[in-house]
């Protein structure tokens, strides 16, 4: 039972981050590899050294491919932005890794030799050297621009490189969040929670909740379990970030709690 339950709540983190981790690839045959999508209205994060060619193509968990537009490109940094045309992607979730313990287990999720969607499972090496967060996870070619993530499919950076063979090397987040010009990663309602599999979707189980959060303020309680955000099935982000109304089940019952703005949490 132990072993099964396992297994469940490891599908159900794969197929969270499956859905806002994509396929780049050159539309000349060079460069092959992955990328995040770091926002919902098409913005996409991947290593510079995947770039190239000028000309790339993105594609989504979905099948669906699109034309991508180049916005940035830092080589020493290894990150590069890009733009496709679609909006209302499931967008990653993204932590700050300075709270990131050594030990701490941490998924990739990328397209290694061009297998696309695959996850490998590790521990964090060391949280932050001088440039990169460290995790014994096995990479491979392809893997490169795709999320390192937490077990909440949090992700704490971007895949860049192998070091002494065994070392998964990635851009910290929070270097991400400056490269894009944003500010640190913006806390989503004020909770810890973990994905769960229940009736054919996806749910956020509510394992903890932080005083004086737009979730406490909601009325949200441990054991909580998160179906809905704004009528909308839980993927990837989730809109915690934006949320105005959920739909929860307590105790085997289904109900919907507003969600207070939040200038009007701290306030209270």
């Amino acid at each position: 039972m132990i072993a099964s339950a396992y297994s469940d709540e490891l599908a159900t983190l794969a197929a969270l981050l499956r859905a806002s981790t994509v396929a780049v690839r050159g539309r000349r045959g060079s460069g092959a590899g992955s990328g995040v999508i770091w926002s919902s209205d098409g913005t996409i994060v991947t290593n510079a050294h995947v770039l190239r060619e000028r000309g790339v193509d993105v594609e989504l968990a979905d099948g669906r491919v699109f034309p991508a537009h180049i916005e940035a490109r830092d080589v020493e940094r290894d990150l590069a932005k890009l733009r496709i045309e679609a909006t209302g992607l499931p967008a990653a979730t993204i932590r700050d890794p300075k709270d990131l313990r050594v030990g701490e287990l941490l998924v990739a999720m990328g397209n290694p030799h061009g297998i696309q969607g695959a996850l490998t499972l590790g521990i964090a090496h060391a949280t932050r050297g001088s440039r990169f967060v460290t995790a014994d996870i096995r990479l491979a070619p392809g893997n490169s621009g795709g999320p390192l993530a937490d077990v909440q499919g949090r992700v704490v950076g971007v895949n860049s490189m192998v070091a002494n063979g065994d070392l998964a090397i990635a851009v910290p987040s929070d270097v991400v969040q400056r490269f894009l010009g944003l500010t640190a990663p913006t806390p989503l309602l004020g909770i810890r929670y973990a994905p769960v599999r229940m009736r054919e979707r996806v749910a956020l189980a509510v394992l903890g909740v932080e005083p004086q959060s737009r979730a406490a303020a909601a009325g949200l309680i441990v054991g909580d379990l998160i179906l809905e955000v704004d009528g909308r099935p839980i993927r990837g982000e989730a809109r915690l970030v934006s949320a105005r109304a959920l739909l929860i089940e307590r105790g085997g019952k289904p109900q919907t709690i507003a969600v207070p703005p939040a200038s009007l949490a701290n306030a209270a």
